[in-house]
């Protein structure tokens, strides 16, 4: 296999073996720390415009199936592991990992001294990078970082999944098959939207409530939607997370800020704030809900991160609004946290057929 080279926007170079597509790469250097899953992290969404580095030191041990994708699509600009195993192991394997990254036209670097990346990472923040067959690069400054990424993963056009139970909108900044799943399984009618549906449309649909999902990038390039956001917010039961937690927020006057290398891996620490109980989650972001912005009066903090004490989780003083950070479906991860899909439902059941007395801030 042919030599490959990541090299960083401080200029540092590591030297690897190219794995996957022939194509050169560039996107924002991030890292996750899941033990397994790397094919639910692939298929994320929320991994667009991202050169992945996986912490585990062995990838593709259980090889590729037809059941874990999260997407039709891979969505990071390129991977970087340690080891590559090239015999995988598993009675639903259908293929190799290195092979399933050509297939899709994604390249990546084995051999690479990831510890070393992590380590740069953590002390330095996310960066830019490319990987490229010669360590020669120059990196593009006139990329334009206005338009988010949403707009390449929400889908195009609305659809529906039938069912016996309560309708539910799904706002697609980039959602996870595992969230749609966690609803249908409740017995929920699924309509999916694409992210810049407007209150109007969505009244249209007579929803019972709205889901606003994961997705990638800044969620201000998004401020054009707040206001359509805060709109059907205080119309129907809402649930946010990740992004769509962000979103939520940021419609009600709070503000959003950049954690310096993010939160992506299967084992994080959650605290309930009212229980005082710890729940581990699944997470995948680089920003979070500053703590000084938030209305006292319009939001309570509901769960924080034990190791930063970063904002994990809102919810409305006076209106069935809940928000979380974390991925409460965890493909990958524990799914420690499933219940606040069920507290959808219930706050749902409670409000439902009654649209008259939403509270205007």
């Amino acid at each position: 296999m042919d030599k490959g080279y990541l090299v960083l926007e401080t200029g540092d170079i590591y030297e690897g073996t190219w794995i996957g597509s022939q194509a050169k790469a560039s996107g924002e250097l991030v890292f996750n720390t899941s033990m397994t899953g790397y094919q639910e992290i692939l298929t994320d969404p929320s991994y667009a415009g991202q050169i992945m580095t996986f912490c585990y030191p062995l990838i593709g041990n259980y090889g590729v199936n037809s059941l874990d994708n999260e997407s039709a699509a891979l969505h990071p600009e390129a991977v970087i592991i340690s080891d590559l195993c090239t015999m995988p192991s598993h009675y639903l394997s259908i293929k190799g990992f290195s092979d399933h990254l050509e297939s899709e036209g994604i390249p990546g670097l084995c051999g690479i001294d990831t510890r070393a990346i992590v380590k740069k990472i953590r002390k330095q923040g996310t960066m830019k990078a490319i990987i490229s067959k010669t360590p020669d690069v120059q990196f593009d400054t006139s990329v334009d970082d206005a338009t988010s990424l949403v707009q390449t993963v929400s889908t195009k056009q609305s659809y529906t999944i039938e069912n016996d139970g309560l309708h539910v909108v799904l706002v697609d900044y980039g959602f996870k098959k595992s969230m749609l799943t966690a609803l249908t399984d409740t017995g929920c009618k699924v309509t999916v939207v694409p992210y810049d549906t407007t209150f109007n449309k969505i009244k249209s649909l007579n929803p019972d409530g709205v889901m606003f999902s994961n997705g990638p990038d800044d969620p201000v390039k998004l401020a054009h939607l707040f206001k359509e956001v805060k709109a059907i917010t205080k119309h129907y039961p809402s649930l946010g997370i990740c992004l769509g937690h962000q979103m939520i927020a940021l419609s009600y006057g709070s503000k959003t800020d950049k954690l310096l290398f993010g939160h992506r891996g299967a084992n994080h620490p959650v605290k309930e704030v009212l229980t005082g109980k710890v729940w581990m989650t699944s997470q995948n972001h680089s920003y979070v809900v500053t703590e000084d912005s938030i209305n006292e009066e319009i939001f309570t903090v509901t769960y924080r991160n034990v190791n930063d004490k970063s904002i994990e989780g809102l919810k409305h003083n006076h209106l069935p609004i809940e928000t979380v950070q974390f991925h409460p479906e965890a493909h990958p991860g524990p799914d420690d946290t499933q219940h606040i899909f069920n507290r959808f439902i219930e706050s749902m059941k409670a409000c439902k057929g009654d649209r008259t007395n939403a509270i205007t801030y």
